[in-house]
């Protein structure tokens, strides 16, 4: 899926976006708002980006079980090598030592990232804080189009701003285009 940042400067204008994109069957799993004012978000029941969505725990999480595995594997074959469990250790004690790790790395890598803002909404850091709302709106290829002109002709005050992915790639360093 498709992810359209859209940014606008005031909460009366997310709210009409937000019934908008209801009545074009966009659901609240679909629509997310990230903002500073969240009590006003809740006070319109406007569905507020959670905790997973402004902070980098999956991809920082994905790292972490990554680098995980690779000292999981190195651990492994330094305890097969030197059997300090003797020679009659089953496969297990090392599969499950391999996992152990790795799951370690999962666990330490998402509590990083919990530290960290997501990196798709960290160039919109300074347009938050400074009160703007990002609209952020999940479609499938075949509803771009169709909400991007239901946008540009309904709300020409909210700005597209980035087109991005709901996949998060662990492997990515570098920003993805403006829009």
């Amino acid at each position: 899926m498709k992810r359209l940042y859209y940014l606008t400067g005031n909460l009366d204008s997310t709210e009409q976006i937000s019934n908008d994109m209801h009545q074009a069957g966009i659901t609240d799993w679909h629509f997310h708002v990230v903002s500073k004012d969240e009590a006003g978000l809740y006070r319109r029941n406007i569905h507020a980006a959670n905790l997973i969505q402004k902070h980098d725990v999956i991809r920082s999480g994905e790292r972490g079980a990554m680098i995980g595995g690779v000292v999981g594997l190195l651990l492994t074959a330094f305890l097969m090598a030197t059997e300090p469990f003797g020679p009659d250790v089953s496969g297990f004690v090392y599969v499950a030592a391999f996992g152990c790790v790795t799951l370690f790395g999962a666990w330490v890598g998402g509590l990083a990232g919990l530290a960290t803002e997501n990196h798709a909404i960290a160039q919109f850091h300074d347009d938050i804080h400074a009160g703007k709302y990002l609209i952020m709106i999940d479609v499938r290829r075949n509803q771009e189009e169709r909400v991007r002109s239901l946008m540009a002709e309904k709300h020409p005050e909210a700005k597209l701003m980035r087109v991005g992915s709901t996949f998060v790639n662990p492997f990515e360093f570098v920003k993805a285009k403006p829009a």
